[in-house]
């Protein structure tokens, strides 16, 4: 571990040596920063998203980015930078890939949001075929393209370091998916990958035929996002089919997709025989009351191994939420359940508040809490779920460790 350099002090002659403004955001960041008692022993990441709810803060711009990597060149202990929200370029990329070539200490960055395009993906994943430190990058909601995907599935063919990669939002395209697929048939160190909302413009689903023939040699993956793939039954099956051989996947995101009851019934016998799988995430799909019937049998009597399920905004009725409400009175494994969007009526409202009151369901696990109103119970909205912190995350730790959370703190992969 290096000396511990005196951050502010040195970026503030920075800015003069550059002739730069100080941005005062990021003085006072490094001003907390070296206030941590910790830094020495446990790093420390630098949170300059630029969405703080709180405070308006003047975001973190390309000139303000060069200041500040000179200022990190010798901080080995800044282990973590959280650059999401700002107003970056391709320049900004730029500067940030020279400083991913040169620095061996940085193990999280996070770019999320920001405006960075095709010529800037090309560079950080240029960057990413010599950096050896890097454990998760988050690029969510750059609108790198379907070319900008394809440098990163081409890292992914070289790169043995990276654990988790975010590219969702990201406006890739079918041969970014295949490429990706297909590099993660050799890649044996990446863990989690979120490949949200991308645009396609097929209804024959080849793009998950070929996610599906990728997970059945795969034996690294953890965490794999599917969401808004426009994927069908079809699709489904495909996976279903995969996951039997497939012994490593614990996180299935499946949200935002045109999956019914007959998808479903893929799924529920998969999990009969599948005993990895601990999150299964469908909200906002359509399986209805005959979905619910195939995962409650499946989770009744056959897997011991799902911990979490989202069935949010499923137009399931008071049958379908009452026989999964019956389940989880056997099924202890179960911990976390999302139900909200779906149709309540006295039942459901009498079971799921049964569950809750007696400690078999806790609050921060489910995202319905119970209220009576002359003597009737009914259940209200919580803001909990898997998705919680996929956009946004709270600087103060303002969650219980084990709330469910898309960054993996039901099942962690890596201290990122």
């Amino acid at each position: 571990m290096s000396v511990l350099p005196d951050l502010h002090l040195h970026y503030v002659q920075a800015c003069q040596n550059l002739s730069h403004p100080e941005n005062p955001f990021i003085a006072r960041v490094l001003q907390e920063a070296d206030k941590n008692d910790e830094i020495s022993t446990k790093g420390i990441t630098l949170k300059l998203a630029g969405n703080n709810h709180l405070v308006p803060v003047p975001r973190v711009t390309d000139d303000d980015l060069g200041v500040l990597v000179s200022v990190l060149g010798q901080a080995a202990f800044v282990t973590g930078l959280d650059l999401a929200y700002n107003v970056l370029t391709d320049d900004g990329a730029k500067t940030m890939a020279t400083f991913l070539q040169e620095n061996s200490a940085l193990r999280y960055l996070n770019l999320m949001f920001n405006d960075i395009g095709t010529s800037g993906a090309e560079l950080i994943a240029g960057a990413l075929h010599r950096n050896e430190s890097l454990v998760h990058l988050r690029m969510t909601g750059n609108k790198i393209g379907n070319q900008g995907g394809m440098f990163f599935a081409s890292m992914l063919k070289i790169n043995s370091t990276l654990e988790k990669l975010d590219l969702g939002d990201c406006d890739v395209g079918m041969k970014c998916l295949i490429a990706i697929a297909i590099a993660l048939t050799q890649n044996k160190s990446l863990k989690a990958i979120n490949l949200n909302r991308p645009l396609l413009f097929s209804q024959q689903e080849e793009t998950t035929v070929h996610i599906a023939r990728m997970l059945r040699s795969n034996s690294s993956l953890v965490e794999l996002h599917l969401s808004k793939h426009e994927m069908k039954n079809f699709g489904v099956e495909r996976l279903c089919e995969a996951l039997y051989a497939n012994s490593s996947l614990r996180y299935l995101d499946l949200s935002c997709n045109s999956i019914t009851c007959d998808g479903v019934k893929f799924l529920g016998e998969l999990l009969k025989k599948n005993q990895t799988l601990e999150i299964l995430d469908l909200n906002a799909n359509r399986i209805e009351d005959v979905g619910a019937f195939y995962l409650s049998e499946a989770l009744l009597t056959w897997n011991r191994s799902l911990q979490a399920l989202s069935i949010v905004s499923n137009n399931i009725t008071g049958q379908g939420l009452v026989a999964l409400a019956h389940m989880i009175q056997f099924n202890t494994q179960l911990s976390h359940i999302y139900i909200w969007g779906n149709k309540f009526d006295k039942s459901t409202c009498v079971e799921f508040s049964e569950l809750i009151e007696t400690g078999r369901l806790k609050p921060g696990c489910t995202d319905v809490a119970p209220y009576r109103v002359d003597g009737k119970v009914f259940l209200a909205e919580l803001s909990h779920g898997l998705a919680k912190h996929r956009y946004w995350a709270p600087r103060c730790a303002a969650v219980a460790p084990g709330a469910a959370n898309a960054s993996l703190d039901i099942v962690a992969v890596s201290e990122y």
